[in-house]
């Protein structure tokens, strides 16, 4: 194990007296190495471990202002503010090199993308427009993000973001200009912002090939599915109740050929279902059993033809006790056990879990200021301090496979375990 003092240094001597490193201290050391590889200056390389550390450690609010509030003399408001919202570095490179990092010191299962939402007051900050939110059932005034996580029953943490930028910030010159977005960006729909964060973490990192679990229902799984049928990267999402899916799956007989809204398809599936177990990991927490069904389906396409991603499997989850709606997903792995692809879906509850006890704490939804680079330093910082306390006090596991536990297992889908 390497271990660096990250105490940030002034004049050759460190801000800080010398302690006996607790867990938080020795992972940030192992990290901060890899991480800041591609910071080029010293003096960056100090103001990013004096964020690191006010993310880790400032009360409340993440603001720039109280972060640098910690430190005193040491490094001012002015000095941090240029550095996340006006500096040049790029943060793609520190992104990858966290993804890298925590797919050589955990087993990672799966990739996790999930809709970041973070309301505004104002119309100033990149990407904030008044718009209806699906998941919320309300009109919100907010930016819109597209996380992917690494995530195993262990441990979550954000790796990589892009900003959901509507059309309206590309009709108006002088307001994208203010707030510095590139001039290779350009407008694109939720479904396409979340397909090119997915490819470029996925493929052009060249990270384990796993899962990739999406967690929401506003993606257009017509328009998702073809973009990654001829990646070989397996695909389980979210499906609204009401997707038109046409039933092709032999055990349905009756149906064979109907087209019919997802949750119709799932309810003539009752008596397919069968009890999937999995163990929470968390300490207060014990085994859990839902009933499962999988059914052959595919996408209609316009004008009745099947879209081109082949077959699918609709996958229905429901709590065994009668409790909650019944969970709807379609995935590309048509032949793995629904008692594997129910532990793949509860990876996404534990990243909603994981950003509501961490990724809050850490101030990933604190970034008050305008610019595009600024949102994007911001977030990958906070990822990186995410991943920090995710890591922190976690038993170290030996390197090499360690597949999902119970009778299925990751090459029940068709990949290698690691």
């Amino acid at each position: 194990m390497t271990y660096v003092d990250v105490r940030p240094e002034i004049n050759g001597r460190a801000a800080f007296p010398p302690v006996t490193a607790p867990p938080r201290e020795t992972t940030l050391g192992e990290l901060a190495p890899r991480l800041l590889a591609s910071l080029n200056r010293s003096d960056q390389h100090r103001k990013a471990l004096y964020y690191l550390r006010g993310l880790l450690e400032a009360e409340g609010r993440k603001s720039i202002r109280a972060i640098a509030s910690l430190f005193g003399d040491r490094v001012s408001e002015q000095n941090l503010h240029h550095f996340v919202s006006s500096s040049t570095w790029d943060w793609v490179p520190m992104r990858r090199a966290l993804a890298h990092y925590l797919t050589s010191i955990t087993h990672v299962q799966a990739w996790v993308a999930r809709l970041l939402i973070i309301p505004k007051s104002g119309q100033h900050s990149v990407g904030v427009e008044r718009q209806f939110i699906p998941s919320l059932g309300q009109v919100l005034n907010a930016q819109r993000a597209i996380g992917v996580w690494a995530a195993s029953e262990d441990v979550t943490a954000p790796v990589n973001w892009r900003l959901h930028l509507p059309q309206t910030w590309f009709e108006d010159r002088r307001r994208r200009s203010q707030v510095a977005i590139p001039d290779g960006v350009g407008p694109e729909t939720l479904t396409e912002c979340l397909a090119r964060v997915c490819t470029e973490t996925v493929l052009a990192w060249n990270l384990s090939p796993r899962p990739l679990v999406v967690d929401t229902v506003e993606a257009d799984v017509a328009t998702l599915f073809p973009e990654f049928a001829e990646s070989g990267i397996p695909l389980l999402v979210r499906a609204d109740a009401g997707t038109s899916l046409t039933v092709s799956d032999p055990l349905l007989p009756a149906s064979a050929g109907q087209t019919m809204p997802a949750d119709q398809v799932m309810g003539m599936a009752r008596d397919l279902r069968r009890p999937a177990n999995w163990t929470d990991s968390r300490a207060d927490s014990g085994r859990h059993t839902h009933l499962a069904a999988t059914v052959r389906v595919t996408l209609p396409a316009a004008g009745g033809s099947a879209a081109h991603c082949g077959e699918l499997a609709l996958l229905g989850v429901e709590d065994a006790g009668g409790r909650g709606r019944t969970q709807l997903w379609l995935t590309t792995m048509t032949t793995a056990q629904p008692a594997l692809l129910v532990r793949l879906t509860r990876l996404a509850d534990k990243v909603d879990a994981d950003f509501t006890g961490i990724s809050e704490e850490v101030g990933m939804r604190d970034f008050t200021g305008r610019s595009f680079g600024g949102w994007h330093r911001h977030v990958t910082l906070a990822s990186a301090a995410h991943a920090v306390v995710a890591l922190s006090g976690r038993a170290r596991q030996p390197p090499g496979p360690r597949p999902l536990t119970g009778p299925a297992s990751l090459s029940d889908a068709g990949l290698p375990p690691s």
